[in-house]
C-alpha cells in the first residue's frame, strides 16, 4: 500500500497553526489538488484561504463536538487522505486533585475525537478508493512522562485505538498511519516546558513520505528516533504483525 499524493485532495484538523499549518503547505508541496482546513473556528483559516485561494477549503470540526466531525464529512465527500492533527494537552500528574478531570478532557479529544473522524470519514475514504487515514499521537504514547501523565495516557489509547484502525480499514484499501514525535516546536511543545524542540516541518515531511511509502509507524524528530531504536523490534514483531490468537 501507498500512494502519490498528487492530485489528491487532503483534510487535515487544527491546520491554522502548529503542525496541522506546516501539514496543510507540505501537502500542497507535494501536489495535493485541494486541502479542507478542518477548524474549531472556520475564520481561523482566513490566512490560509488568502493565501491558496480555493485550494483551501475552510470547514467547521471541532473533536469535542460529535456532529461537526460528522458535518464535516458530508462537506468532503472527495477526501482522500484524513489528517487527525489536532489534539489537546494539559500538565498534570497523576496524583493532582484535577488528574480524572484532566484525563476526561484529554481522552474526550485525543481518543474519542479519533474514533469520531474514523468513524465520519472511513465510509469517504472508501468510496473514493480507500486512501489514507493518519493520525498524530506522540512519542507519550509509548513512554510515560510524569509531569503530563494524562496525556500519556490519552495518547497511548489513541495509539491502541490506531492499531485497532489498521486492521480494521485494510480491507477497505485505507492505509493507517501512525504518527510519534517527540518535542516539536509549537504553542503545545512549549506549554509542555521543552526547551529544544524539532521544526514541524520534520513530522510533515515524514508524514507523506510515509503515505508514499505505505508505512505504518512514523518516528520524525531526534527524539522520537531514540526511543524508536528500542521499541522498533516489539513494534515490527508485535504491532506490526497480525495475530491469530485472541487475548486470554
Amino acid at each position: 500500500m501507498g500512494f502519490d499524493l498528487k492530485e489528491k485532495v487532503v483534510l487535515v484538523t487544527g491546520a491554522n497553526r502548529g503542525i496541522g499549518k506546516v501539514i496543510l503547505e507540505e501537502a500542497f508541496a507535494r501536489g495535493a489538488s485541494k486541502v479542507y482546513a478542518a477548524v474549531r473556528r472556520v475564520e481561523s483559516a482566513d490566512d490560509l484561504v488568502a493565501k491558496h485561494g480555493d485550494k483551501v477549503v475552510a470547514v467547521h470540526l471541532d473533536l469535542d463536538d460529535p456532529q461537526s466531525i460528522v458535518d464535516a464529512a458530508k462537506t468532503a465527500t472527495d477526501v482522500d487522505v484524513v489528517v487527525n492533527n489536532a489534539g489537546v494537552l494539559r500538565l498534570q500528574k497523576a496524583l493532582d486533585p484535577e488528574a480524572v478531570e484532566t484525563l476526561q478532557f484529554e481522552m474526550n479529544a485525543n481518543v474519542y475525537g479519533l474514533m469520531r473522524v474514523a468513524q465520519a470519514f472511513a465510509p469517504v475514504l472508501k468510496a473514493n478508493g480507500g486512501g489514507a487515514l493518519v493520525q498524530l499521537n506522540s512519542v507519550a504514547s509509548v513512554k510515560a512522562f510524569p509531569d503530563f501523565s494524562t496525556y500519556c495516557a490519552s495518547k497511548a489509547a489513541s495509539y491502541s485505538i490506531t492499531q485497532s484502525l489498521r486492521e480494521s480499514l485494510k480491507e477497505q484499501n485505507t492505509q493507517v498511519v501512525s504518527v510519534h514525535p517527540g518535542p516539536i516546536d509549537t504553542d503545545m511543545g512549549s506549554d509542555a516546558g521543552f526547551d529544544e524542540a524539532a521544526s514541524p516541518e520534520v513530522v510533515a515531511i515524514a508524514i507523506f513520505d510515509a503515505i508514499a511509502n505505505g508505512q505504518f509507524h512514523v518516528w520524525p524528530d531526534p527524539m522520537a528516533v531514540q526511543v524508536n531504536s528500542a521499541y522498533q523490534s516489539f513494534a515490527e514483531q508485535v504491532v506490526e504483525t497480525s495475530m491469530e490468537e485472541s487475548p486470554a
